[in-house]
């Protein structure tokens, strides 16, 4: 069953590296042109005071969201997908620059990743967040991207990143590699 988008509330766009000629933003900005939101309103005024990145640095939202990937791939019988923890600190920075700029999407492939879904706006805290998103993503099925990036046999790696707006709302990305 399809999760229809504003019912899920997220704005994810499953992408490849081809999709993307160069960092300017225009990549992947959204389904029909929205930016994406969970109820909250959006993006801080001045682009990043206020807000916070590294939610990944702990490990307790990082993990959750390697652990949740992991476990819908596992129902699959799919292999597990290692925590590329290498580029977390460039993912904060995807969710950093997509949250103050309010365009999901508008950083990637800034870290080297193959694909990317993307959490806009939603409540936190990040570790609580995190596995409500990909569920909600999981659930929209094969033959979405954003399941299938979570269930692709082409990556073996998936980075999770964080930022916290200002409002206290949580922007998350999953790169794929």
């Amino acid at each position: 069953m399809r999760v229809p988008w504003l019912v899920c509330g997220l704005l994810v766009v499953s992408l490849a590296w081809s999709c993307s000629d160069d960092s300017s933003g225009g990549s992947g900005g959204g389904a029909n042109g929205s930016s994406g939101s969970n109820g909250s309103s959006g993006s801080s005024s001045d682009g990043t005071s206020g807000g916070s990145s590294g939610s990944s640095s702990d490990g307790t939202a990082a993990d959750a969201c390697v652990n949740a990937i992991n476990g819908y791939r596992k129902e699959q019988g799919l292999a597990p997908l290692a925590r590329w923890s290498d580029v977390e600190a460039c993912s904060d920075g995807e969710a950093q620059s997509d949250g103050s700029s309010n365009k999901p999407h508008g950083a990637f492939p800034k870290c080297g990743e193959n694909a990317q879904n993307e959490c806009p706006n939603w409540p936190g805290p990040a570790a609580s967040m995190i596995p409500k998103c990909l569920d909600a993503m999981w659930k929209m099925g094969p033959g979405e991207g954003h399941h299938d990036n979570m269930a692709s046999t082409k990556w073996t790696k998936v980075a999770c990143g964080f930022y916290t707006l200002p409002n206290g709302s949580f922007w998350s990305v999953q790169n794929f590699r």
